[in-house]
């Protein structure tokens, strides 16, 4: 832990001007692609797996990814932030997100086959890693260094592959992977942050910006999906962020970025070998993930996700105390959840928030649960 910077590279004006753009560009964007999707009748349709009764709109991934990008290139125009933003590393995730969302958003619009899903997201990761989003080294319990030399290729692939399948396999209940995606996004701010990787703080502070605008729409009941095409891209930065702004610095120990998408990698992990062990392909979805367990025991949606969320929480304050930012980390996490309720009461005073095309269940309506959207392959 000898090169843990204490305190913060970057101003947090920056930071904050790239979070609050990415969120206004969220907020505003939601509604008109809700809007769109309502038009053009591209609807998640309730089915015997799905938790929901009536069609919902399934293209938010869509207003993450712009606003992302909007935010990109507004902290671009600026000028002096370039160097920090265009890097190889970042332009990886750029380009390997770009891919894994039109990816997602093919499967939202035309429903993929697992194995063509597959396919694309080993091509995405594969762009990625010829673009400088490498894992070379694993720092070891006990000052031990790992150089991976030719197997940095095959684990720097299957980590991206297998955390963009773990945040769209927790897609299944509102709010779960939108909130998961905020509160891990901003645990890699501070690990960025507090390990001298001030561009990978910058482009998590964008996307945990991004996802909240988003979450304000997606909380039970939602009214929008983010569909294959925002989770893949969250998932996919996630485990981006985690290789060049968490592996890449030499150290945190290798579970470190494993214990920050513990949510997602729990689930996953639980799903694949459940499968397995019952003798049932892991490519085909089920209803059976760890939020439908807790749904089943009788939890209602928001006590289950509040439930994960406290998860998230805890173990991204484990890494915060690893690299010495917990106060920092829990105030940026408190301010985050005190813009939160006020964002929601805004929207709900002002009579703001958007009204479902059509009646949907509410979190003590639970029917036979499952996801909302097709998992993809893994």
């Amino acid at each position: 832990m000898s090169n843990i910077s204490l305190a913060p590279s970057i101003p947090p004006l920056q930071l904050g001007l790239g979070f609050a753009i990415a969120l206004v560009s969220s907020l505003v964007l939601v509604p008109v692609v809700r809007h769109y999707a309502l038009k053009a009748d591209l609807l998640d349709a309730p089915g015997e797996r799905k938790i929901h009764s009536q069609p919902i709109p399934r293209l938010g991934g869509v207003a993450i990814f712009v606003s992302f990008l909007v935010a990109l290139g507004c902290l671009g125009a600026l000028g002096q932030l370039t160097d920090l933003i265009f890097t190889r590393g970042n332009l990886g995730l750029i380009a390997g997100g770009t891919l894994m969302f039109l990816l997602g958003l093919l499967d939202d619009l035309v429903n993929l086959s697992p194995y063509v899903k597959l396919a694309g997201q080993f091509l995405a990761s594969i762009v990625a890693f010829g673009m400088g989003v490498s894992v070379d080294a694993l720092d070891l319990p006990g000052s031990m260094l790992l150089v991976l030399n030719a197997l940095s290729f095959p684990v720097t692939v299957l980590w991206l592959v297998g955390i963009s399948n773990a945040v769209n396999f927790i897609d299944g209940i509102d709010g779960l992977a939108g909130g998961v995606g905020v509160l891990s996004s901003l645990t890699m701010v501070v690990v960025a942050l507090f390990t001298g990787q001030p561009q990978a703080a910058l482009l998590a502070a964008l996307l945990a910006g991004a996802c909240l605008g988003f979450l304000i729409y997606n909380t039970n009941p939602a009214k929008i999906f983010m569909g294959d095409s925002g989770a893949l891209f969250i998932g996919f930065t996630l485990a981006c962020l985690g290789v060049v702004g968490v592996l890449k610095t030499y150290t945190v120990v290798m579970l470190t970025p494993m214990i920050v998408l513990c949510v997602p990698v729990l689930d996953i992990t639980y799903s694949t070998l459940r499968r397995l062990l019952r003798g049932k392909n892991p490519f085909v979805a089920d209803g059976d993930h760890l939020h439908h367990r807790l749904l089943k025991a009788g939890l209602s949606q928001r006590k289950t996700v509040f439930a994960f969320y406290l998860v998230c929480i805890f173990s991204g304050l484990l890494v915060s105390h690893y690299v010495r930012s917990d106060w920092f980390y829990l105030k940026m996490v408190g301010g985050v959840i005190l813009l939160t309720i006020a964002l929601l009461a805004l929207l709900r005073m002002n009579d703001l928030r958007l009204k479902p095309a059509t009646p949907v269940t509410t979190e003590d309506e639970v029917q036979q649960p499952t996801a909302d959207a097709d998992e993809p392959s893994l």
